[in-house]
């Protein structure tokens, strides 16, 4: 029993010695838990970096890959969850976590739904303007004041998004707005994962199996109803589909989810969506690479992308110049 309660602290000694590999300069002891806060989200756009691709290759239809990976998930967090932080976490929260997780369920819904739709270099540049949506949802539902420069990083976003779609079939017009859907859904349940951690503190162990399997529920209720409506779904993997599955679930799902709201302890909302805006970055140069979709995209395309990618870049430049005091003071 001892030995399971031990693996609750595993994810991040694992990610502190990711840390000290990338940044061997910088004692991951002497590091503010921002900036560990930070690497780990680096850590974590990278490995998703990886999720379209693996969406791409798996055979599957979106709705039941999203069920198997919830689910493998949920199954992997239950033998190594200690059953104490479970108990103690109140009914209250864990509604709310649980409809939290419906909205991580209906946001990989839509992501892998537009890979299905277009290609995943389409869904992963939609999910750019996932900070856009933040700069408003945040301040409406967590009571902060709107930072103007903010509002207009997401403004500059709109031209990068009419370079992509302008020049996009219409077949993959409905994956981009797909994607946009998914892009708002991941924007709306970040907010709400960081109103929580501020007001609750929830062991994120313990919030990651909640959420996770609000997500998976609402994938079981999603899957009689879409075989209903004459889905024609199957549930039934091919043989190679495990391997890239659990390489989804356990590698690129567990492991930055938990991470993820590890570090959205010390960032915003907003900041945490801004740097995994880096992840069309990987995304499309992968989905370039080994796809070859790089050969399907216009120079249109990338030119859109490269704006969506310099309003990341340009935030921490107009923190700077207009939010001095911002370093003083905590997120």
């Amino acid at each position: 029993m001892a030995f399971r309660h031990r693996l609750g602290s595993l994810p991040m000694r694992g990610a502190d010695y990711f840390c000290r590999f990338s940044c061997s300069a910088i004692p991951v002891r002497a590091m503010s838990n921002r900036l560990r806060a930070y690497l780990y989200l680096h850590f974590c756009v990278f490995l998703w970096g990886f999720t379209a691709i693996l969406g791409k290759l798996i055979s599957l239809s979106a709705l039941p890959l999203v069920w198997w990976r919830v689910t493998l998930c949920c199954a992997a967090l239950w033998w190594f969850l200690p059953k104490a932080q479970l108990r103690a976490i109140s009914r209250r929260t864990g509604m709310q976590m649980l409809g939290i997780g419906a909205l991580v369920g209906i946001h990989w819904l839509c992501f892998y739904g537009a890979i299905k739709l277009s290609n995943a270099s389409v869904a992963v540049a939609s999910m750019a303007v996932a900070s856009f949506f933040s700069s408003w949802l945040e301040p409406l539902l967590l009571g902060q004041r709107v930072r103007w420069y903010e509002v207009a990083l997401g403004l500059f976003v709109i031209p990068g998004m009419a370079l992509i779609i302008g020049h996009l079939s219409w077949d993959m017009r409905y994956g981009f707005g797909v994607g946009l859907l998914a892009a708002f859904m991941a924007a709306l349940f970040s907010v709400l994962n960081k109103r929580l951690i501020d007001a609750e503190a929830p062991p994120a162990l313990a919030m990651s199996f909640i959420e996770l399997l609000g997500g998976l529920l609402i994938c079981s209720v999603a899957l009689p109803i879409v075989a209903l409506l004459g889905g024609g779904l199957s549930l039934r993997p091919l043989p190679w589909d495990w391997l890239w599955m659990l390489l989804l679930a356990w590698g690129c799902t567990l492991l930055p989810y938990y991470l993820t709201l590890t570090a959205m302890r010390y960032l915003t909302a907003f900041t945490t969506n801004l740097l995994v805006n880096l992840e069309p970055v990987y995304g499309v140069i992968l989905a370039g690479l080994i796809f070859g979709e790089h050969r399907e995209m216009p120079p249109a395309f990338y030119l859109g992308v490269a704006i969506i990618l310099l309003s990341v870049f340009g935030h921490p430049l107009l923190v700077h110049w207009f939010e001095p005091a911002r370093k003083a003071r905590p997120e």
